[in-house]
């Protein structure tokens, strides 16, 4: 697998746009909200997030499509 620097926004957002996976290329966006540390989930409302992913059971760890609300 190739390596990149990741360097800098542009580079973090180009990079993947060289990949594909069976043909298809990722789709992808910079988000620019800053998080609170420290923030966690409860159980209820981790549930409501865990209801929207769906995993791929070739690739359960690493392809996971996320549904928007």
């Amino acid at each position: 697998m190739g390596r990149a620097k990741l360097v800098d926004v542009e580079v973090m957002v180009s990079w993947p746009s060289s990949m594909t996976w069976k043909g298809l290329y990722p789709i992808l966006s910079l988000s620019k909200t800053v998080y609170q540390k420290g923030i966690s989930l409860t159980k209820k409302a981790m549930k409501q997030v865990e209801s929207r992913l769906q995993r791929n059971p070739l690739l359960p760890k690493w392809d996971i499509l996320i549904q928007p609300l």
